[in-house]
């Protein structure tokens, strides 16, 4: 099938995400891909603001193909004050965040060909990076995501080697295998998503030979959670993941 005939479903978690709605909505109407391919999927939770009434308003301004909107709170947020990467933290935030990736994918993926994951606080991309990543037909293509052009790696979760080797290690090197992806954007193939790949809650792989050992978080685990663990499952599924270091995205400044 061309690329520009495959149906896309692009998947979009939110929480307390105003501040970001109007680069996020901009981004996906200048997209080059058929408008009546593409759906949207976005699951809010648990947001201290009104970021699911404006989805709502934004939302019936479009015309996609289809939309699912889902709201599942699961009770989480960070201490007030507390940076979200704080390292005591992240067990229990990663394993919110893949719960609200499988719940998200679950309720949204219908016909689709392909799923794009895509970060609300993703604030540019090219305008035909979808054709571009299904042209690759991989199973799980990931673009290189920094906060300035030709600027250092923002997406850490993206790696090979034990962690030791990302993505701004591998520029001019063309489309690179990894062991782990991040989620910033993210193209699976969707049948990959119906065959069992899924976003582990909890640390898995413990005996896989691509994890981290020991973890950096410490305390004795092992194994990678959320899109990490995405990215070990899939190894072990038999999937390879693959890098693509010189197409860039860019993420909001933290």
């Amino acid at each position: 099938m061309p690329s520009s005939e495959a149906n896309v479903l692009i998947l979009t978690p939110m929480k307390s995400a105003c501040r970001f709605l109007d680069g996020y909505f901009a981004g996906l109407r200048k997209l080059s891909y058929p408008r009546q391919r593409v759906s949207i999927g976005i699951l809010e939770s648990d947001s201290r603001d009104d970021t699911f009434t404006q989805i709502e308003t934004r939302l019936a301004a479009e015309t996609f193909r289809r939309v699912t909107l889902v709201k599942k709170d699961f009770g989480f947020h960070m201490p007030d004050g507390t940076p979200r990467y704080e390292a005591v933290y992240q067990p229990a935030r990663r394993a919110v965040l893949a719960r609200s990736r499988n719940h998200l994918l679950f309720r949204a993926l219908d016909d689709e060909d392909w799923v794009l994951w895509l970060d609300v606080d993703v604030v540019d991309y090219p305008a035909d990076v979808i054709e571009r990543l299904i042209a690759l037909d991989c199973d799980i293509a990931h673009p290189h995501c920094v906060i300035e052009p030709g600027g250092e790696t923002f997406d850490l979760n993206a790696w090979r080697d034990h962690g030791r080797t990302r993505m701004g290690d591998l520029r001019g090197s063309g489309m690179v295998r990894l062991d782990a992806v991040g989620g910033t954007m993210l193209l699976v193939r969707a049948d990959r998503h119906r065959d069992g790949l899924v976003f582990p809650p909890f640390f898995y792989g413990a005996r896989s030979r691509f994890v981290r050992e020991p973890h950096p978080l410490g305390g004795g685990i092992v194994g990678e959670i959320e899109t990490e663990g995405l990215g070990i499952m899939a190894k072990d599924m038999g999937i390879e993941c693959w890098g693509l270091p010189d197409l860039e995205i860019r993420h909001a400044s933290e």
